[in-house]
């Protein structure tokens, strides 16, 4: 079995755009109650309750009126819009905990505020799926823009949940569901590298390269025009509010279209390729670089990297992540010598031992399908990896792998 998202567009009603925003007024109220109300507890008996425990006080302040503090007019949505709020609450400390363990950057949970977005909810009950509609509790049958894309009358598929947000005015329903897939395995020999960077987004091992959209960069211009338009206009005015919505369909229609080049190029890698490898990026750390920051943000290497994955396990395949300091931009891809120093503005690498002379990001890639190709070959008998892995059970009694990092940038 397997889990998958399929999200579209939603084509919603007056009536039903109203009780969408209820829903995620109710969700975002019971996130930030539940939170006030972990914290207070936490201070008097060094213990917080749970969603459960949160639940049921819930529950009671249905029943009482407003005048006495009750939210009576909680009985108006769905009772999973709340429910699911306080799980996600509970998620969240349990990431900040697992955050403060490992050294990490916390991140305590917040307060859901409006003005940094509607936001959405999530309902896990009498979901139906038709052709044309969708069917959701206490909102009824609800258009859907595409036609035939989620999926209806199939017995190999469960629904388990359908998250509904807004986005720039408008409206999107996503919805989990377990299906049994039959994988189509690639064979092992169809291994490749992948050489992730920003004139071009991805290199791979057979010398084809998907070129940077640079979505961002294309509507800068109509972007600051529409930015200046905002602070223009008097705050609190009408005028206002039409310039915000403005400029957030173009940033959302930017970020569509990044979200698409991104998903036919991962798509092209996970069906071409049984094995990948690529290199361990540090995307945070690489956007703290502020002459490439914005570039790099645009480009969304990051969240390439995540798709080749999942899309890959997909297919059968796995990904085979480099060393974060193995060097394959300045290792010759012919005869294995690391160049001492090579500068970022060198896209043509020479190599001064055997004369090799190619593409900087092309030699990367095929350095990239070595590491690869070598993994493939260490994986010993009950499916375990020789070489450690941070966040992965080795084997006992295997012998270490002799390639890794050796300090040197790639």
């Amino acid at each position: 079995m397997l889990l998958r998202a399929y999200k579209t567009e939603l084509y919603p009603n007056n009536v039903q755009r109203t009780l969408f925003l209820k829903h995620a007024g109710a969700r975002r109220w019971a996130y930030n109650w539940g939170l006030q109300k972990k914290i207070e507890e936490y201070e008097k008996t060094r213990k917080s309750p749970n969603a459960k425990a949160l639940h049921r006080q819930l529950n009671g302040l249905k029943k009482t009126d407003s005048a006495e503090g009750g939210v009576p007019w909680m009985y108006e949505v769905s009772k999973c819009a709340p429910q699911e709020a306080l799980r996600d609450l509970d998620e969240a400390f349990v990431n900040f905990f697992r955050r403060v363990k490992n050294g990490e950057k916390p991140g305590f949970p917040r307060i859901k505020s409006k003005k940094r977005g509607i936001g959405g909810f999530r309902l896990t009950v009498t979901i139906k799926v038709f052709e044309r509609h969708l069917q959701l509790p206490r909102l009824g049958r609800i258009r859907l823009k595409e036609r035939g894309y989620l999926p209806f009358n199939d017995s190999t598929v469960h629904l388990l949940s359908a998250t509904v947000t807004e986005k720039a005015g408008r409206w999107f329903v996503s919805l989990q569901v377990e299906v049994d897939v039959k994988k189509e395995v690639l064979p092992k020999e169809a291994i490749g590298g992948v050489d992730l960077g920003i004139s071009a987004v991805a290199t791979l091992s057979d010398g084809e390269k998907f070129e940077n959209p640079r979505t961002l960069a294309g509507a800068e211009r109509k972007l600051q025009r529409l930015q200046r338009a905002v602070s223009r206009k008097k705050k609190g005015s009408k005028n206002r509010r039409k310039a915000v919505r403005k400029l957030a369909r173009a940033h959302a229609h930017v970020a569509n279209i990044r979200e698409n080049e991104l998903h036919q190029i991962s798509s092209a890698i996970s069906k071409r390729f049984g094995v990948v490898g690529m290199e361990d990026l540090n995307a945070e750390g690489m956007g703290r670089n502020h002459c490439l920051a914005k570039a790099l943000k645009d480009a969304a290497l990051g969240e390439l990297g995540r798709q080749v994955k999942y899309k890959t396990a997909w297919n059968g395949g796995r990904v085979v992540l480099a060393d974060r300091f193995y060097p394959s931009s300045k290792r010759c891809s012919r005869c294995k010598v690391v160049k001492e120093h090579l500068e970022l503005s060198e896209r043509i690498f020479r190599c001064e031992s055997c004369g090799l002379v190619i593409d900087r990001d092309l030699n990367a890639a095929l350095n990239l399908k070595d590491v690869a190709a070598s993994d493939s070959e260490t994986k010993n008998a009950c499916g375990g990896d020789v070489r450690p892995r941070v966040g992965r059970q080795t084997p006992g009694k295997q012998e270490p792998n002799a390639i890794s990092g050796d300090g040197l940038d790639g």
